[in-house]
């Protein structure tokens, strides 16, 4: 018996399975997550695997909280330990007085176990073995028998999972009858041996609502197809192929001619990812709208393309499913590291809009909007996505779209307007607002054509290396920078329930968990206003909000305090009063790290120091 008492708590506890990469896991472990959903109760589940295809260990969390959080918690409350290799780190994981669920067929010494943990022996292997001849299916069937148990000892109900399993079989009667046999293996080994339900339960509620589940990169390339774009080039790239590949998907429903069933899209694998950025960039210049897929790896070497790009003012977006780095890093865990290098990528000066999106539902709506700001500003967008948005499921706001909404092509000079007389220079700043007229390949059969390339040339696209000339172009630009700040998506700031000096700033994925993370805050007595940036160039609202405080701490899943450089650099802010707290160990940011990061800083300030006292 454990020395502690065991945890005990309905609707608001963390799961964890251990698996081996390739042993069919997957399947049942987010049967499990969507089971819960079926409960009507929110989940946050994160997937956690090796860059190999098989026998690595991975790892799938759910989050179980009736109370909607969807940041990463911290902590294991359940332990579903079904990989030998790592159980003495799986152990080490789970919460004094948690459970430990493994396969018991074979005898564990007592060394192998915690007394603060309650143990949870059931034989998979014996059960399956008796059952099942065939290897594949011992394997594949040992999953939904640890489902089925789980079903018991967490008091879920059976027939939801039994819908989950119907509704993905419906076309398979055979795979259909014979899981649903499996799952009760389970559940009745456990009903008849074990004592059921444990002190975690699972209790029917209605706090889903009408929220929706969907991973990030399905998200943003369905944004993508509602955002006009009819071209995708990328090269694979872990973690960005999926959303290529749901792009894939989402135009075989969404983009074929209903009467002719003809394509109305164009998705090219290049040889690598400087020929798809160049594809990107070739197709936009002829009036597509066009993207790639990437992650950082890819961006490296997408630089000179990114700068013909800004430089000759063509259209482009790049969504950039982030990964740790640098190099090839650590391709399937998540990080907010590539904000430098895609704000100033290629050489030379050059800056480009950013947008940060929280979940899967405001990447759909900045995917969308990405292609109406690479138009307006003719220039390249980054959409800035992670591991941690794009590849796993999240509860979100359902995606919506205005179908009267129309596409803002920005400043296109028509051939209508060429016959009136309007003075047509490609790079030539009419409004004040750095943003030029530019006309499609064949606008016009002798008017508004215009020669250019990556080196420099005056308002009228003529080649000229005179250094006025360059000067006055690149002064430009920065102006059209400066107009893209009233174009993106604005922060959006809260302020704490009492008056406070101290603020925080955080963007993207860290917001689930900074929104948890106020509460426990707030609960060890400190008050934050907070202020989550959703895009660059920042908004004139960023430096008022660091103005209005004494510290603020910006929140950041990278090792260099990037977005608080990126604040500096560009607002000339004394970076003494902008303290970074930093996660960059490639998994998600938790609250209880930010609240113990910030936490700790807050006390220490509250620390008044000893005066000298004089004689």
């Amino acid at each position: 018996m454990p020395v502690q008492s065991p945890i005990s708590s309905v609707n608001d506890f963390v799961v964890r399975f251990a698996n081996v990469n390739g042993s069919g896991s997957a399947s049942a472990n987010e049967m499990f997550a969507r089971l819960i959903l079926r409960h009507g109760v929110p989940v946050s589940p994160r997937n956690i695997f090796p860059s190999n295809i098989q026998g690595l260990p991975t790892w799938y969390e759910v989050r179980v909280t009736e109370d909607g959080h969807l940041g990463a918690r911290g902590g294991v409350d359940l332990m579903v330990a079904m990989n030998p290799q790592t159980w003495d780190k799986d152990l080490a994981s789970i919460e004094p007085g948690g459970y430990l669920f493994y396969d018991s067929t074979k005898p564990m010494p007592s060394s192998k176990f915690r007394a603060d943990v309650t143990v949870i022996g059931v034989p998979l292997t014996a059960i399956t073995n008796s059952t099942y001849t065939d290897p594949r299916q011992r394997q594949l069937f040992k999953n939904i028998i640890y489902l089925g148990a789980l079903c018991a000892l967490l008091d879920m109900d059976p027939k939801l999972v039994e819908q989950l399993i119907a509704e993905q079989y419906r076309a398979k009667e055979k795979l259909l009858s014979s899981n649903v046999h499996a799952l009760h293996l389970g559940r009745d080994w456990a009903l008849q041996n074990l004592k059921c339900p444990i002190d975690l339960r699972v209790r029917k509620a209605d706090k889903v609502g009408d929220r929706i589940f969907i991973e990030g990169n399905s998200a943003a390339a369905l944004g993508a197809v509602y955002g006009g774009a009819t071209v995708c080039a990328w090269y694979p790239i872990t973690p960005s192929s999926s959303l290529a590949d749901a792009f894939a998907g989402h135009c075989k429903k969404l983009r074929h001619d209903p009467q002719t069933g003809k394509a109305k899209y164009a998705i090219v694998q290049g040889e690598d990812e400087l020929a798809s950025i160049g594809i990107v960039i070739g197709a936009s210049w002829n009036g597509a709208r066009a993207f790639t897929a990437t992650s950082g790896p890819g961006i490296s070497l997408m630089q000179e393309f990114i700068g013909l790009s800004y430089f000759a003012e063509i259209p482009a977006v790049i969504m950039n499913v982030q990964r740790a780095g640098p190099s090839t890093g650590m391709p399937t865990r998540t990080q907010q590291c590539d904000i430098l290098a895609c704000a100033y990528a290629s050489h030379g000066d050059t800056k480009h809009v950013l947008l940060f999106p929280e979940d899967p539902a405001e990447a759909f709506e900045f995917a969308a909007q990405s292609f109406d700001l690479a138009e307006r500003l003719q220039t390249v967008i980054f959409l800035m996505l992670d591991l941690d948005i794009g590849m796993n499921h999240r509860l979100c706001r359902p995606l919506k779209w205005d179908d009267a909404r129309q596409y803002d092509r920005g400043k296109v000079m028509t051939a209508e307007m060429l016959d009136e007389g309007r003075d047509f220079g490609r790079y030539l700043d009419v409004d004040g607002d750095g943003i030029p007229y530019r006309t499609y390949p064949g606008t016009h059969p002798t008017k508004g054509s215009f020669f250019t390339r990556g080196t420099s040339r005056d308002r009228y696209a003529r080649y000229s290396e005179e250094g006025a000339v360059y000067a006055d172009n690149m002064q430009r630009l920065v102006r059209k920078f400066e107009t893209a700040q009233d174009m993106v998506p604005r922060p959006l700031q809260a302020n704490a329930a009492k008056p406070t000096k101290y603020g925080v700033v955080y963007f993207g994925s860290t917001a689930p968990a900074m929104d948890e993370a106020i509460g426990l805050l707030e609960a060890r007595g400190h008050q934050l206003d907070r202020m989550r940036i959703r895009a660059f160039p920042f908004h004139s609202s960023v430096a008022s909000f660091i103005a209005d405080h004494d510290f603020v701490y910006v929140v950041e899943q990278n090792r260099d305090a990037q977005l608080r450089s990126l604040i500096v650099n560009e607002n000339g802010i004394d970076p003494v009063r902008l303290v970074p707290i930093r996660h960059y160990d490639g998994t998600p940011i938790t609250a209880r790290f930010i609240a113990g990061a910030i936490g700790d800083h807050q006390d220490q300030l509250k620390v008044t120091p000893l005066r000298k006292v004089k004689s």
